[in-house]
């Protein structure tokens, strides 16, 4: 099969994953699992991790949404944990990150979310934007914010990733402004819970803005005119509410779309309850309790369920139970403030850590050519069983005298991106001399030595000066660490000898020639 002309920084066969990922954004939260299953195991066999780890998190998501947050936590742990070359753009790390921290917030494991969250932040401060990748991380940082009930960073995090996307046709453009608005009704119904009246009704109104222009005439959007209904309802426009919910609920239902079914029934209970209708009200608040999912949806609901209950049974004992609930929530809504804190707390230890890290790249690095340097070598070679491999540039001196040392060092760079496409573990310890670190068997690093040999053979050398040629010869060892950097050295040394430009290997002569 032929790889596509152009490969996307996602993976060469990024249109399985960004199908996935529309599916996702879309709410088609069963299919998404039906198209994971068929493009995993295509992928694989592909030879596409980019695009099998989006795959993943396209899964992963849908996992979460439908309310199985620990199968879906597996999957993002796992996505979390791998980090090699091929994993793909920092941008979607961060995604990864935020989309995981929201699952361990969701099971109560507040400490390590937050510390996934200051991570994801972290990257994210420093990566392009205006992009699908930044504006589909800011997003999942968003939600992992609303889920700790950060709400001011997921506002926030909403709209940096609405200003990704300048087109307000674009599909992800309104999926964001759906979401934001959806964030902020939910913001001031928790408002609304402490008695931050004011406050909620601003935040309303802005949702309320929002959504109406998303349900405007041409638009086609379940999601927008559920949560329209539910803002209406809760500003007391009953009758524009009821429009919508008679318009959509039965529908929706029949399509199986819990999400928006549910905003419906919460809505049409809202609108029962302001006109005295307290037994129809419950009916519709337990409705939608039978299709919430995510802990914040039981929180909603049954605060309004708790609201009917006493207006059913009005009297000082209610009245003291309604006191006593008030007072619980408005102690559960100022643990924000410890969450806020612990986040600034994770935020600095991640900066800390990202300085020393760069600290320690800067002290193990060749600043040429971005590899590992003599002293990452020493420290490697000292410990290292696997197979190593010796790079030598055939006649670089020439080089140097005939094109200048400007060329010289252009060749270098060029050499080590094709050892480091090849080899994440790959060094520059001396002038010319690179060394390739490969854990796999000796038969495969056979075949990869071989493979950069050829590719920096065929690479068009004349672009960066005409009459400009240049080949490597190679010498390949395995064993454990004492006397492999000899042997492979031997083996070099037995490549020049033989006539250059090539892969020699103990015991015997290799002429790859």
């Amino acid at each position: 099969m032929n790889l596509p002309a152009v490969v996307s920084p996602y993976g060469p066969y990024a249109g399985m994953g960004l199908r996935i990922h529309d599916l996702t954004i879309r709410g088609h939260h069963g299919e998404t699992l039906a198209a994971a299953d068929e493009a995993e195991a295509v992928l694989l066999l592909l030879g596409d991790q980019r695009t099998h780890r989006v795959s993943r998190l396209g899964r992963m998501y849908a996992l979460s949404a439908l309310g199985r947050p620990d199968e879906a936590l597996v999957i993002g742990q796992e996505l979390v944990a791998d980090d090699g070359p091929a994993t793909g753009p920092r941008t979607t790390d961060a995604k990864i990150l935020a989309d995981t921290a929201r699952m361990l917030i969701q099971v109560g494991r507040m400490d390590e979310g937050l510390h996934h969250v200051a991570r994801a932040m972290n990257i994210l401060d420093v990566v392009p934007r205006k992009s699908l990748r930044y504006f589909s991380a800011m997003a999942s940082l968003a939600d992992a914010a609303r889920a700790a009930e950060l709400y001011e960073l997921a506002e926030s995090a909403m709209l940096q990733a609405i200003d990704a996307f300048e087109n307000p046709d674009d599909l992800y453009r309104s999926s964001a402004e759906l979401e934001y608005a959806e964030l902020l009704l939910e913001w001031a119904l928790r408002l609304e819970h402490v008695q931050r009246c004011e406050e909620s009704a601003a935040i309303l109104a802005k949702a309320v803005r929002i959504l109406s222009y998303w349900t405007g005439p041409g638009t086609n959007a379940p999601l927008a005119e559920a949560l329209l209904a539910l803002g209406l309802a809760k500003q007391g426009r009953h009758a524009d509410a009821l429009d919508l919910v008679g318009k959509n609920l039965l529908p929706l239902r029949q399509a199986g779309q819990q999400h928006e079914t549910r905003l419906l029934h919460l809505a049409q209970g809202v609108v029962l309850r302001g006109l005295g209708d307290l037994r129809g009200a419950r009916r519709e608040f337990l409705a939608a309790n039978e299709l919430a999912v995510q802990p914040y949806q039981f929180l909603i609901v049954q605060y309004e369920l708790a609201v009917t209950a006493g207006l059913e049974t009005p009297g000082e004992a209610t009245a003291t139970i309604m006191t006593a609930l008030h007072t619980h929530i408005r102690m559960l809504w100022q643990l924000r403030l410890d969450r806020r804190t612990m986040l600034q707390q994770a935020y600095r230890r991640v900066e800390l850590e990202a300085a020393r890290r760069t600290a320690d790249h800067a002290a193990t690095s060749d600043a040429l050519t971005g590899l590992g340097n003599r002293r990452s070598f020493d420290s490697r070679i000292a410990t290292f069983t696997g197979t190593l491999v010796l790079v030598d540039v055939d006649s670089f001196k020439a080089i140097n005298d005939e094109f200048s040392h400007g060329v010289g060092d252009r060749v270098l760079v060029e050499i080590a991106s094709v050892l480091h496409a090849h080899c994440h573990d790959a060094v520059r310890f001396g002038g010319d001399e690179f060394a390739l670190f490969l854990s796999g068997s000796e038969h495969e690093a056979r075949r990869i030595a071989e493979q950069v040999r050829r590719v920096i053979l065929g690479r068009d050398w004349a672009a960066i000066m005409p009459g400009l040629t240049v080949t490597v010869s190679m010498g390949l060892a395995s064993g454990r660490a004492g006397s492999l950097y000899d042997r492979a050295d031997a083996q070099l040394y037995a490549a020049k000898r033989a006539g250059r430009n090539r892969l020699v290997s103990a015991p015997f002569l290799r002429n790859s020639a």
